[in-house]
């Protein structure tokens, strides 16, 4: 492995900045020991306490720039989720993505946990209700269950934050002050496709969130202005899908990033991305961590 691609973020050491985003492949050991073999770490499905059966189909469907989905927080609640992790292999970090409504059910769900290596909260979801975006949007409530989820575990906690909120340096300026290690941005967007011969919404939530290489230059640049305001890393998610883009990314502040979409085109492109990435690597002489924030400076 390329030392040039390690990087460390909140104190996790990763071989190389490719993280697996969540809510990608489902909610089983096996399918994140496969990704984890070339991730630099893996990110799970969210998880709140109790079971959630999520949407009814169709869910996800793709569109000519990417996906739009409704899943609907789908998961097997975290007691059951705890138990299928025990099979997970430890090729890469792991990072289990929590859900709740409460900064006491954020702080609940971590003790579920304690063999993680970190924990991103999802504050972005835009398709559930009472949960993600709806806790995300209010910069006091995001500080709180920071602070609340960091005062019950010793493990980094990064807030996965949205763009669909009035000021997205405002949510991470509040989770900064919270206490987290980290921010991930960006979660979807909202969207919706229409069957124009149905005449009516396709998925069944009505609307989902959208993902893909079209949201990029947006993902991008809530990057570029989160890097300006805060101190803490920053973990670029959003259209992702080939080793320029991520490349981008970093130059724009961002420390790692998520991959989600792209493995609906092909599940070797953590191994493809990271093979490019020591290319470009032994290429410029750079080491990645190197170039993160570069592009401020020039």
């Amino acid at each position: 492995m390329s030392e040039a691609l390690r990087v460390r973020v909140a104190g996790i050491e990763m071989r190389n900045p490719l993280m697996l985003a969540s809510g990608i492949m489902g909610s089983f050991s096996s399918s994140l020991n496969r990704l984890s073999e070339h991730a630099g770490a893996v990110v799970t499905k969210s998880v709140g306490l109790a079971p959630v059966e999520g949407y009814r189909n169709p869910a996800v469907i793709n569109y000519s720039h990417g996906l739009i989905n409704a899943v609907g927080l789908a998961s097997p609640g975290a007691e059951a989720f705890s138990e299928e992790l025990r099979g997970y292999a430890f090729y890469s970090p792991l990072i289990v993505s929590l859900f709740a409504s409460t900064p006491e059910e954020f702080a609940d769900l971590t003790t579920h946990f304690e063999f993680a290596d970190g924990f991103e909260l999802n504050l972005s979801c835009p398709h559930a209700k009472n949960v993600g975006l709806s806790v995300g949007s209010d910069p006091e409530l995001v500080k709180e269950v920071v602070r609340v989820t960091k005062r019950a575990t010793d493990k980094p906690v990064f807030a996965k934050i949205s763009p669909n909120v009035r000021d997205i340096v405002e949510i991470g300026k509040a989770a900064e002050d919270g206490g987290a290690d980290g921010v991930v941005a960006i979660n979807t967007l909202k969207g919706m496709k229409i069957d124009i011969f149905a005449k009516r919404p396709i998925l069944s939530n009505i609307s989902g969130g959208v993902s893909g290489e079209g949201i990029k230059p947006v993902a991008v640049k809530c990057v570029w202005d989160l890097y300006e305001e805060l101190s803490i890393p920053i973990i670029g998610s959003g259209g992702v899908t080939s080793w320029k883009d991520v490349i981008e990314f970093m130059l724009a502040g961002a420390m790692a990033v998520q991959l989600g979409s792209a493995l609906f085109y092909s599940n070797r492109i953590f191994y493809s991305l990271k093979e490019s990435l020591i290319a470009y690597t032994r290429m410029t002489g750079e080491r990645l961590e190197d170039i993160v924030g570069m592009a401020h400076r020039t």
